[in-house]
């Protein structure tokens, strides 16, 4: 378990042995956080090397080992349940009048524009939504929640998933393809946490890095008063 200024962050046991790293990253006393009307110069300059370099700005070797890293039991990271750091480089490369990069809110911006940049999936949440103990296990048979606005679920069988307290344990919130509606971050965020999720086949050095711009973009892109990371690993 990671404790860090509040936040709380446990692997279940049974992720031992599954070789996976996280980074838990979060900010405090946010102003809140309008929707983004046009790309801000950072993730302008993100977009622009990711057209340049096209397919390859994601290295085969770091796809393979994400997916390798969520690959389990019934759960098959591809098609619709490709992680959302592929769907993000899709979406980076797609042409603005076809849809492009999603533009949310600076939160969920730098969300994106990490996972992006890494190549590792990344959920946000809202802290005053899920709370302040997170825990990392494998969905179970008949769990699911709702991501979106139109009420679709996802089937979270033998996904990797964060899990938020509740009154009945622990409920799941997050995960490496999609994050539920529950805890989403909208424009009155004023507390965050997020996860990165990465395979322990990469460095730490290099999660670390990750982890440390998105605490630097959450101050200076969103004015974060306070932030900061951790990094855990299955052992």
């Amino acid at each position: 378990m990671i404790t860090d200024e509040g936040f709380s962050f446990a692997f279940d046991p049974s992720l031992n042995g599954s070789r996976i790293r996280a980074a838990l990253v979060w900010a405090r006393d946010l102003p809140g956080s309008p929707k983004t009307g046009a790309p801000p110069p950072y993730l302008s300059s993100l977009l622009a090397r990711v057209r340049e370099t096209g397919e390859a700005f994601l290295p085969p070797e770091r796809k393979a080992a994400v997916r390798d890293m969520l690959r389990h039991g019934k759960y098959k990271p591809a098609g619709r349940a490709k992680p959302s750091s592929e769907y993000l480089l899709a979406a980076a490369l797609k042409p603005e009048l076809e849809g492009g990069f999603p533009l949310v809110n600076g939160l969920v911006d730098v969300n994106n524009a990490v996972s992006l940049e890494w190549g590792y999936p990344a959920s946000i949440f809202d802290a005053a939504k899920a709370g302040r103990e997170l825990f990392l296990r494998r969905g179970a048979a008949g769990e699911s929640y709702i991501f979106n606005h139109s009420g679709q679920e996802i089937d979270l069988q033998d996904l990797l998933v964060v899990c938020r307290r509740s009154s009945e344990g622990w409920a799941p919130c997050g995960n490496p393809v999609k994050d539920a509606m529950a805890t989403k971050v909208f424009d009155d965020a004023r507390d965050v946490v997020a996860v990165v999720y990465a395979p322990a086949a990469e460095s730490a050095e290099r999660l670390a890095a990750c982890a440390s711009r998105f605490r630097e973009l959450l101050e200076t892109e969103c004015d974060a008063a306070q932030s900061g990371y951790s990094i855990m690993e299955a052992i």
